[in-house]
């Protein structure tokens, strides 16, 4: 469904639509436009908290050489050798760490 469209106006080119609408609530016409507008920025936020949570149960061993990634980022490497994050989830939630830091060190650690 189109942002600009409302289900009001769709429905005068649908005589169907027209009759499911004719003793439906303004307030619940307004919900369905909100739910059909975003369902799919919706669904795209809970596969990102999907991902976001699955790194949290991938652990990075406490004895992890991250000086010999060389592929990271100075900073990433410096911030990874200060903090020792726990998980890959802790990793991305360190200030001054690029995601591309995070999936380098995801792929050298075969995940």
């Amino acid at each position: 469904m189109r942002p600009n469209v409302s289900l009001p106006e769709m429905a005068t080119y649908s005589k169907e639509l027209s009759t499911l609408l004719q003793d439906v609530s303004r307030e619940t016409v307004e919900q369905v436009e909100i739910q059909l507008k975003y369902d799919s920025y919706i669904e795209k936020e809970k596969e990102l908290v999907a991902k976001a949570n699955s790194l949290e149960e991938l652990i990075i061993p406490a004895n992890f050489d991250y000086e010999n990634l060389k592929s990271l980022s100075s900073e990433g490497k410096q911030k990874f050798m200060k903090i020792r994050p726990r998980t890959l989830g802790q990793a991305g939630r360190i200030s001054g760490v690029n995601p591309t830091d995070v999936q380098i060190l995801m792929v050298y650690m075969g995940r």
